[in-house]
């Protein structure tokens, strides 16, 4: 039988074809979602208790959630998004206007000195310092949250720089409360060290551990009884716990130490919102700080913010133990709600920690 040549190519197109359908079938398709992400592995393996509740950023910002997929196209279209979707206030940069100094609408600094105790040594009265910011248009007339922002293990009242009109505190909280994009709040800058030697950068640093009673007996209620706080103070004794609401804490390096160790370890109940940037060495870790929340059952935490710099030789260690799993480890704290841990590019310095406290003043008493 003869076989036309236009038969015989149909005939072996016809065969092609039929095979490259088998073929295709049987193969199975890629699952984007079983590749883990790089830089979430590479984070992972850092920290080793990286913690999928846990939300990082990385240098350019990108989501670095161990469930990030591996393929390109997905991943671009996830970077286009917010980071933090829960908290679109939250950068890994100052942007530039925020830190330019505003010749109008301005707030005003204050040195204070107030009595408290030598509660590292015999408790006997000493007199302390502090500095504290009052924003634009402060008036007594009305009430104001309360921010108490905490120095590092070699600094004193002045380390954040809240002395005079140059303060990049005071020029960042300028600029937000002229935009718009917070209330005004008080700040006050005390030293963190509750000892006759709390001048001496160089004494005892176990002095920065008894601070919560500083705090709490002293510190607030002098700024409580001076400014139009949400406080009801009485000189013969009061609730500090009414005003709860109203007061936060946060600090860099030791003050991040003391933030997390005093202020939510131990004075949940007058304390409701804690940054902690570049928390140091001697920081509870996650499951320690679990194990203190349960102390104050009924008390809620408002907002938990962390940051660190990845290049960060002293503090990323117990920053990260602080905060890896601490998710998982108690119900009082979300990651789509009150808690964030965020990790930049950095080292241990004001870089970060200036960031650190851009990103909490937009958070605080929301």
């Amino acid at each position: 039988m003869r076989i036309s040549l236009r038969s015989f190519s149909i005939m072996i197109l016809s065969v092609f074809l039929i095979s490259f359908l088998i073929a295709c079938s049987s193969s199975k398709p890629v699952d984007s979602h079983s590749v883990g992400d790089p830089a979430a592995n590479n984070a992972a393996a850092e920290n080793n208790t990286a913690s999928e509740n846990v939300a990082a950023v990385d240098s350019e910002g990108e989501n670095a959630s161990v469930n990030t997929p591996s393929d390109p196209k997905q991943q671009e279209s996830e970077q286009q998004q917010p980071l933090f979707a829960a908290f679109p206030s939250i950068v890994d940069a100052i942007p530039s206007e925020y830190l330019v100094p505003r010749t109008d609408q301005g707030g005003t600094i204050e040195r204070i000195s107030y009595q408290t105790k030598d509660y590292f040594g015999d408790e006997s009265e000493i007199t302390k310092h502090a500095y504290v910011y009052l924003p634009y248009g402060y008036d007594e007339s009305k009430q104001y949250n309360v921010l108490y922002l905490m120095h590092g293990i070699g600094g004193h009242e002045g380390e954040w720089g809240m002395t005079n009109n140059a303060s990049k505190v005071k020029i960042m909280m300028d600029n937000l409360i002229y935009k718009g994009e917070i209330e005004p709040f008080i700040i006050v800058t005390p030293n963190g060290r509750s000892s006759a030697q709390f001048a001496n950068t160089s004494s005892d640093y176990h002095a920065f551990y008894v601070f919560g009673k500083e705090l709490r007996n002293d510190l607030i209620p002098y700024i409580e009884s001076r400014y139009s706080t949400y406080g009801e103070y009485d000189e013969n004794g009061y609730d500090l716990t009414k005003a709860r609401d109203h007061r936060a804490m946060a600090g860099l390096s030791m003050g991040g130490m003391q933030t997390i160790n005093i202020g939510l370890g131990e004075n949940l109940d007058i304390l409701s919102y804690f940054g902690a940037f570049s928390a140091a060495p001697t920081t509870n870790n996650a499951s320690r700080i679990a194990s203190l929340l349960n102390d104050f059952p009924g008390y809620d935490i408002h907002m938990f913010y962390n940051i660190c710099g990845t290049e960060d030789g002293i503090a990323i260690s117990s920053a990260s133990a602080a905060v890896n799993n601490l998710a998982n480890l108690t119900d009082r704290l979300s990651e789509d709600k009150n808690f964030i841990w965020q990790k930049v590019k950095g080292g241990h310095d004001f870089n970060v920690w200036y960031l650190g406290f851009f990103n909490f003043a937009r958070l605080v008493f929301q």
